[in-house]
């Protein structure tokens, strides 16, 4: 039988947070940002869990392809617009939205041949300093892109850098807003933080909203706050099990370095799970995981494949006993990626979109 790890994609929990983040924002359409693989969950299995979104948002081409393969016909957005031209032709095929953000892309535009025109948001830069226009050019750039025939319908968007944090949005917003309110179009500002932290705020109402992370139970300003301050639910799970027992003595150490030495006897857990699954390496000792879902924490260094686990709090388990990594255990107690991701000095996307090609996916 193949190792014991496995990822679960919760169809039920992606339901729950489409809904939950629909009422930050319950007049704005909800694009589900599905780049990087729909951060690791895989596009085709939170695909039913996220179909009461308005639009899918993503990066490349081949994400486009697989949505509209799977009987999408709704609109679908890629983010970052091309990166050449030749990309423009399965734009207009496959009826994509589009971002311009820079004059490369609108001289590409400018030379593209299509029956169809397209339909693209232009992008502020307010402060994140990534991509788009800046304000005071914002405006000559619309004015190039509205005269192409290529063109049918102009929205705006804008990314804010500092909505999980003390700035929050008001300043960009205010940017954006002056240099757009004259021009028709739609808009499309917040992602997970600035739509659960600031959706309710008038002066951020948008026609869009755009929620990644939180879509898939991770809190966007964790410590600050939780999963269930937000009332979201963990969509992925990785749970593996107990595959050896060690008694350890006073003074024992555990794995590489011996970083961990017990100060009085313990019974400790082997778990088939490592850094080549993509459980981080830096994880130390003390980070939270459950065991038949009794939380309890590891114990020295994270191997290739397999972590340590203290079980004191937990001393009926034994070997096959259910570990949960992150996520939901079978018995219902949760242990947020956010947490475990924080011991690592990470956050939970990176953990999402690190799991490796060798544990298994299951969907629920």
């Amino acid at each position: 039988m193949p190792r014991p790890i496995q990822a679960f994609v919760h169809t039920d929990a992606l339901r729950h947070n489409v809904e939950r983040l629909h009422t930050s924002a319950p007049d704005a359409r909800l694009w589900a940002v599905v780049k990087a693989n729909a951060y690791g969950h895989g596009i085709e299995r939170v695909f039913e869990g996220l179909r009461a979104c308005d639009g899918f948002a993503l990066l490349d081409l081949d994400e486009a392809q697989r949505v509209r393969a799977m009987g999408w016909r709704g609109p679908v957005w890629l983010l970052e617009g091309v990166f050449d031209a030749r990309d423009l032709e399965l734009c207009s095929r496959l009826d994509l939205w589009h971002t311009v953000h820079c004059d490369e892309q609108l001289d590409m535009l400018s030379r593209h041949k299509t029956q169809v025109p397209h339909r693209v948001f232009l992008k502020m830069n307010t402060g994140m300093n990534r991509l788009g226009f800046k304000p005071q050019s914002f405006r000559s750039a619309w004015s190039r892109l509205n005269q192409l025939p290529q063109v049918d319908e102009i929205s705006f968007v804008t990314h804010f850098s500092d909505a999980d944090g003390p700035q929050g949005v008001a300043a960009q917003m205010a940017l954006f807003t002056q240099a757009t309110q004259d021009l028709s179009g739609e808009r499309s500002t917040s992602n997970s933080a600035a739509l659960l932290r600031h959706g309710s705020a008038p002066d951020v109402a948008a026609d869009w909203v755009r929620p990644g992370i939180a879509l898939y139970g991770s809190a966007p300003d964790f410590p600050q706050h939780d999963i269930a301050h937000w009332q979201l639910q963990p969509t992925l799970s990785l749970r593996s099990q107990i595959i050896a027992l060690q008694d350890l003595q006073t003074g024992d150490c555990v794995g590489y370095g011996a970083t961990f030495r017990a100060d009085a006897p313990m019974r400790m857990g082997v778990v088939a799970c490592g850094y080549a699954d993509g459980y981080p390496r830096h994880c130390p000792t003390g980070t939270p995981v459950l065991v038949d879902g009794v939380r309890t924490r590891t114990l020295g260094r994270v191997s290739m494949d397999m972590i340590a686990v203290d079980l004191t709090p937990c001393p009926q388990a034994g070997f096959g006993s259910e570990v949960t990594l992150w996520g939901r255990a079978s018995s219902g107690a949760v242990l947020p990626i956010d947490e475990v991701a924080h011991a690592a000095g990470t956050v939970g996307y990176e953990l999402m979109c690190a799991v490796s090609g060798r544990v298994g996916f299951t969907q629920d």
